[in-house]
């Protein structure tokens, strides 16, 4: 094993929180591009996983694409404007606003 499977391993863990904190927004606002970003999230997450997969059966490099690759289609989901001035923690964090629930 060499350190790229580490390097997967970790790319995999950040696509993960951010399918993670992708829910949790949508959780809170409500928002379509959120609930889209949710969804797709678990199909890149699972390729992720299989990057990793495929890092610790000695196809480092295969491995590494995989995962940048679902780092990349995560990036390219359009989402709606959430924040205002929070801070960087916030963001990171995804605490986002609670939309209020309608009343009939």
């Amino acid at each position: 094993m060499t350190y790229l499977v580490y390097v997967a391993v970790f790319g995999a863990a950040a696509v993960i929180f951010l399918w993670l904190r992708d829910a949790r927004i949508y959780y809170r606002t409500g928002f379509s591009g959120y609930r889209r970003a949710s969804y797709r999230g678990v199909v890149y997450g699972a390729l992720a996983t299989f990057g990793v997969a495929c890092a610790m059966f000695m196809l480092e490099l295969l491995g590494l694409g995989l995962v940048l690759a679902a780092l990349f289609l995560q990036g390219k989901i359009n989402r709606d404007k959430v924040w205002g001035n929070e801070s960087a923690l916030e963001r990171l964090f995804g605490s986002a606003p609670r939309q209020k629930a309608n009343k009939k």
